[in-house]
């Protein structure tokens, strides 16, 4: 059997001297061959316009999952205004609690399952379905509606759920799919460009709240300020916009094709592998012929049984533990801020309204200047931090960028959380507060908020790549759930966000702690990916199956 193969072949440090020498005569050396060169026909591959292809189908659902999970920072506001308190526009704190970590915990969820799924079906197989469960869900919360029998906020955390699984599955799929796609030199790069869509999403949500509020403008200032009806059209057309960009994506996502790892290696079809890295590199398009016979190869297979002796290598769990815990870390900072942007300004009182102001006008100069906050953060940390590490990552490496980023991060937070007070005494100590605070949205993107999404994705093997993937990607949930329910139930402990600068100093300790596991990662930088897997390549495919099936596409 194929996993009983693995387990051999690992269980000594000498695992190459045993694997089986095929005679140059065989079908299975010949095909061994066949494999080996088309992985270094997609390794040593030119830039093309088929990378440019990937690079923007996968980018488009980075943007779309960054614009929505990041929208409710502002349409928690508004909501506050229409069905919380209307004179402070915040909801209960359970409620805003809620509406926030509704999405983390369903990205959790589809972390975990499409991560597995796409090793069990295919990369092709899940592509898409996770944008259908986005566009779904985020309909779903811009038509949804309050009765007798059910609360409005209900309702939406239960649809941010769902959003949040499709969410989820956009992480392992996107990764993979980009990473195994990708040439050896350009790899970081592609899965960064993927990635950096995120901080155009979380922009484009500020600028498009900028842009309903002010096209509201007169009608809200004419409206009745303890209704204020023209606030609840403002947050369904934020959140229902992010149905666009998904809608337009899917077609794409849809029909891109399988990636010729998975083909080889879990469907272990070498020539429809080696066919199709001939037609993508050349025409950019595949075609899988429905009536040929596929022969299929022995070689390592996915099964219980070898994933428990994969892992339990430490070699390989310590890389997992690194991948799984920075991106824990790293989580607890950016979600515990990046879903509260609106409280920090507040509690710093950048650009708080005119305390002259009354009734509605106080109303649209708060939303207005919470949205210009938060294009502020965003065009001034974190875009600039993606592209940073866009220009770098395939020079310096993935581990000298995420040992740097971490490091940076403890001494902003630690100025930031132990100078709290003076540095939101004047008006000039705030305007520092907010060149760090941009500082660390920078330094988590041109750092591990990137590398822990690129790593992942290339450090494990074909057969494991997606679910390790999501492994890691999920415990990162994990941390942003916690940092939330944290942020959520500690912000006003001592009065209205007093206990913020405590808040910062917890994640300096979460930013140190993020160092020591970045020492557990190994660097990937301009290897391929079967190296990396740490698992010989020559002799592979150990044989060929007896009898051929037919193809099943």
């Amino acid at each position: 059997m194929a996993s009983s193969y693995v387990a051999d072949k690992t269980s000594t440090s000498s695992a190459e001297d045993q694997i089986p020498r095929l005679p140059k005569g065989n079908n299975a050396y010949a095909l061994d061959e066949k494999r080996r060169a088309a992985l270094a026909e997609i390794d040593n591959a030119k830039f093309s316009w088929f990378h440019v292809k990937v690079c923007m189908v996968a980018g488009v659902g980075f943007f779309t999952d960054a614009y929505d999970i990041f929208a409710i920072n502002i349409a928690s506001t508004m909501l506050g205004y229409v069905y919380g308190n209307h004179a402070k526009g915040a909801l209960p704190t359970n409620q805003d609690l809620g509406v926030k970590v509704a999405t983390p915990c369903g990205t959790l969820v589809g972390q975990l399952l499409f991560g597995w799924l796409a090793d069990v079906v295919g990369r092709k197989r899940m592509y898409g379905i996770e944008l259908m469960l986005i566009i779904i869900a985020t309909f779903g919360q811009a038509v949804t509606g309050e009765g007798h029998a059910v609360n409005i906020i209900g309702v939406l955390i239960v649809w941010r759920f769902i959003m949040g699984i499709g969410i989820g599955g956009d992480y392992p799929l996107s990764a993979v799919i980009s990473s195994e796609f990708a040439s050896t030199h350009l790899r970081g790069r592609l899965m960064t460009a993927v990635f950096a869509n995120q901080g155009w999403g979380q922009f484009s949500a500020a600028l498009v709240a900028f842009i309903v509020v002010s096209a509201f403008k007169h009608a809200l200032l004419r409206d009745d300020p303890n209704v204020l009806p023209h606030v609840d059209f403002m947050w369904r057309i934020l959140i229902g916009l992010g149905c666009v960009p998904g809608a337009i994506a899917l077609y794409f996502r849809l029909t891109i094709p399988e990636t010729p790892r998975f083909t080889m290696d879990v469907e272990r079809n070498v020539k429809q592998a080696a066919q199709d890295v001939d037609n993508f590199l050349t025409t950019g398009s595949y075609y899988v012929d429905p009536d040929a016979v596929v022969q299929r190869v022995q070689a390592p297979k996915a099964s219980r049984r070898d994933f428990i002796a994969y892992f339990s290598r430490w070699e390989n769990a310590r890389l997992l533990i690194g991948t799984a815990y920075s991106w824990f870390a790293l989580d607890i900072a950016f979600y515990g801020l990046g879903l509260n942007n609106s409280i920090i300004l507040n509690a710093i009182g950048f650009g708080s309204p005119d305390p002259s102001l009354t009734g509605t006008a106080k109303v649209y100069q708060n939303l207005r200047n919470i949205t210009i906050g938060n294009m502020v953060i965003s065009v001034a940390g974190l875009i600039p931090g993606y592209w940073a590490t866009f220009l770098l990552i395939d020079r310096w490496g993935r581990k000298p960028i995420q040992l740097m980023g971490f490091t940076m991060l403890t001494i902003l937070f630690i100025i930031m959380g132990f100078g709290y007070d003076k540095l939101t005494a004047t008006e000039s100590a705030r305007n520092a507060f907010t060149f760090l605070y941009c500082l660390t949205n920078f330094f988590q993107n041109f750092g591990p908020n990137t590398t822990t999404f690129i790593v992942p994705g290339e450090a494990f093997p074909t057969r494991y790549r997606s679910t390790a993937h999501g492994i890691s990607a999920a415990s990162g949930k994990l941390g942003a759930i916690v940092a939330q329910v944290g942020f959520g139930k500690m912000v006003n402990i001592g009065g209205t966000n007093k206990f913020v600068k405590h808040l910062l100093e917890i994640f300096a300790f979460f930013m140190l702690t993020g160092v020591f596991s970045t020492m557990l990662i190994k660097e990937t930088n301009q290897k391929t990916l079967e190296d990396l897997s740490g698992e010989p390549q020559e002799g592979f495919i150990a044989g060929v199956a007896t009898e051929p099936t037919e193809s099943a596409a």
